[in-house]
């Protein structure tokens, strides 16, 4: 069936809010494109990744061929979110729940393998579908009602709409633990596909698509000047796109200094940062990197021990005077819902789901967390004894 845009808001909406759902509900997904994907599809990829990652879900993306040298930063993000890119067909793990297409015109366009396209026959995955290519040499991939297909600028463009759309869901992001979807980030590759599909804005076809243009430009920029660039004068597009380039630079040190800290012990690697080290990671990195870095890095501590991965920080001095525990299961590793740590110890300030949770306390109640983190993974080896 020829794509059509979606001619009516409600309709529109209804369906945001299908994959919104999905996107919070569901558990094991993959991500795909088109074949020589350009800098759209590869964006558009991504922005969707890191959106998961906010739900403390695991995306891997599926990308067999050659990423445009200009957007490697992207790729670099990739990492420091736990984001793992696939790039044959064995990689593809059997348990995927959910695959998502972004920026692909038509079926016989997808970037695909045998086994995701029997997996996209299965009655129990479901397929999202995200794309603005519309008319006569083109057709549906995904399911009925979870198609996001209409007029817009970009793939990427579409993204961002539906993070516009999650701002407004207090509920679900005060579950996730979601203080806003746009985190810089995201906002990185949900521009950088719009850039590269209008030329810097100068093919834009409509006052819509300006529209959010100069919306996604502006939060952009506010994110730069309100958490990242305290001095500096940007002025454009190309200054805000070169500036948070180098800001994945930035992360990149971030989360080699945090990954020195790392211990093992059985079945969990974790790391304790002090108040010294956290002082010393705001003074180099804004709270946007950090508060990546530290997300991603106990995800990347849980894959070394194929079990769990703990990393606790005091927050930002001065902020909320909180001191953090964030733990993450092994992908692989079903045997164990980590929920049950919050019930174990009683934790009143704290949830997630079965393979991620975060808690937290006053620090004038944590006095010791070199000795509480110690008594929780004593706990957890007896529970996986």
């Amino acid at each position: 069936m020829t794509k059509q845009r979606i001619e009516s808001i409600r309709e529109k909406n209804i369906i945001i809010d299908t994959i919104i759902a999905a996107l919070a509900e569901r558990n094991e997904y993959l991500i795909c494109g088109h074949t020589n994907p350009d800098e759209d599809c590869i964006s558009s990829m991504v922005a969707v990744a890191i959106l998961l990652t906010r739900f403390d879900k695991n995306p891997r993306l599926f990308i067999p061929g050659d990423i445009p040298k200009n957007i490697h930063y992207l790729i670099n993000i990739c990492s420091h979110n736990s984001i793992k890119i696939l790039n044959r067909d064995r990689q593809v793990p059997n348990n995927i729940d959910t695959i998502i297409v972004c920026d692909t015109p038509k079926r016989a366009m997808l970037d695909s393998c045998r086994k995701i396209d029997s997996m996209m026959k299965s009655d129990s995955v479901v397929t999202i579908e995200v794309d603005h290519h519309l008319g006569a040499d083109s057709n549906y991939i995904g399911d009925d009602g979870y198609c996001l297909v209409t007029e817009a600028s970009s793939a990427s463009e579409l993204i961002g709409f539906i993070a516009l759309k999650l701002r407004k869901k207090k509920g679900l992001l005060s579950r996730f633990m979601i203080s806003d979807p746009f985190s810089r980030n995201f906002v990185l590759a949900v521009l950088t596909g719009i850039i590269g599909d209008t030329n810097m804005g100068k093919y834009i076809k409509s006052r819509r698509e300006k529209k959010y243009y100069d919306i996604f430009t502006a939060i952009y920029d506010d994110i730069l000047m309100t958490t990242t660039v305290r001095e500096s004068n940007l002025t454009s597009s190309e200054d805000i796109y070169r500036e948070l380039q180098r800001l994945s630079e930035k992360e990149e040190q971030c989360y080699r200094y945090i990954s020195d800290k790392k211990t093992t012990s059985g079945p969990v690697a974790y790391a304790i940062l002090s108040e010294e080290d956290m002082g010393y990671l705001f003074s180099e990195f804004d709270k946007d990197i950090v508060t990546t870095v530290t997300k991603s890095i106990a995800n990347d501590f849980a894959e070394t021990t194929k079990r769990i991965g703990l990393i606790v920080f005091p927050d930002e001095k001065g902020t909320s005077g909180l001191v953090q525990f964030r733990m993450r299961r092994s992908q692989d590793f079903k045997d164990f819902d980590l929920r049950r740590v919050i019930d174990f110890f009683a934790i009143e300030n704290g949830g997630g789901h079965e393979g991620a949770i975060g808690f937290r306390f006053p620090e004038h109640e944590m006095q010791d967390p070199e000795g509480y983190t110690k008594t929780i993974i004593d706990r957890l080896k007896k529970e996986l004894a």
